[in-house]
Formats: structure tokens, sequence, C-alpha cells
């Protein structure tokens, strides 16, 4: 297995409390966990945030596979990269603790690999503008793979860098193929976090957390 760097990790508050619920934010393609965990003082009070950074250099920041083209992992990276991010979370996070996943763009789709690779594992995902890895990936998109596991998945009208068929793929099968129970929001813009969809995710956490 490819050996990567031990994970480079921001704390909200700039620390865990491991008594408290974990929410994982992953960060967009070249970009950081300095950026995503700006996040976490307009979500939900209570559990702990941690933002991991990926660990592939890409540009002037980081990446969470190889792929062959946006939103389309190469398989035995996207194994490799969930092995090592296991590793780090199945320390901080042992069973019993329970853990939310946020992705960004492209840390949408390490966070859809993670799930469905270990559907039981997480309290709940949300694939913010981007897309699920699917079967060239490795991963298991069969029906129901996700049954009962509550998804957040929010699209931007207006996103012009997830390509338009993964976004239809990832919007298709999670409201009639996966079983997951799934909050759904079409956003106006395009490939950012508005104050809308901030919002939508805040609510959507409290309700996991709470």
């Amino acid at each position: 297995m490819t050996a990567f760097d031990a994970p480079v990790v921001a704390w909200a508050a700039g620390a865990d409390d491991p008594t408290r619920p974990l929410v994982v934010l992953l960060h967009g393609r070249g970009s950081s966990e300095a950026d995503v965990i700006g996040l976490a003082p307009h979500l939900p009070t209570g559990p702990s945030y941690a933002a991991v950074r990926a660990p592939i250099a890409e540009g002037g920041g980081f990446a969470w596979f190889a792929n062959r083209g946006i939103g389309r992992p190469v398989a035995e990276s996207l194994a490799a990269t969930t092995a090592w991010f296991r590793g780090w979370l199945d320390g901080v996070a042992p069973a019993g603790r329970s853990v939310v996943l946020v992705g960004f763009s492209g840390g949408a789709a390490f966070a859809g690999g993670l799930v469905l690779g270990d559907p039981d594992r997480f309290a709940g995902t949300a694939v913010l503008h981007g897309t699920l890895p699917f079967e060239d990936a490795g991963v298991d998109v069969g029906p129901g793979r996700l049954d009962g596991r509550p998804v957040l998945v929010v699209h931007g009208d207006r996103d012009q860098v997830i390509p338009a068929e993964l976004q239809a793929r990832t919007w298709s099968w999670l409201h009639d193929g996966s079983g997951a129970l799934v909050t759904s929001r079409r956003d106006p813009g395009g490939h950012w976090l508005s104050a809308e969809t901030v919002a939508v995710l805040a609510e959507w956490v409290a309700g996991l957390v709470s």
C-alpha cells in the first residue's frame, strides 16, 4: 500500500473532545484543511469538528485520490487513501463514537467512497457539490447499499466543475437506488457553498447529533 504522511488535522476550538460526536470536514481538490475548517463556526455547537488535509499534493493544495478526470477516482488510489484515512479515524473515533462526514467537491467523492465502503460506520454523510464514486472506482453501488443511512446531497444548477452526467447519476442513485434517508437541495448557484446551503447543512447536522 502507498505510504502517506501522518494526517494533518485542524480542530475547531483547537482540540478534540472525545466524549462528543465527531464531524469530519473534507475539503475539495487543490484546497486544504485550512479552508474547510471555516465551516465549523456556522454549524451546530456540540460536536467536535475536524478538518483533515488530503494526503496527495495537488498544485498549491491537496487531493484525496488520483483521478481519471474530474469526479472519477482511480480505484487503487481511492483504496489506498481510504485505508490511510480509516487508520486515523479509528484512532480518534473508536466504535461507539458517532461520526458524520461532510465533503465538498473532491471531498464529497471521498466521503462517498468512505460510506459506500462501510455504510454502518457513519451516522451521516453530506455530499456537497460533488459526485459519488461509482463501480469503476472499486466501490459497491448496488441497490440498497446505503439502506437507512442519512445522506445530504446538494448540487448547484450552475455548477460547471463537476460533470453533469456524474451529478445526474449521483442524484438519481441516491434518491432511487441507494435506500438512503436522503435530504436534498438544488442550489441556484454554481460550485460553491451558499449561505442557504450552509444553513441546510447546519440543520441536517443538528438533527444527527442532537
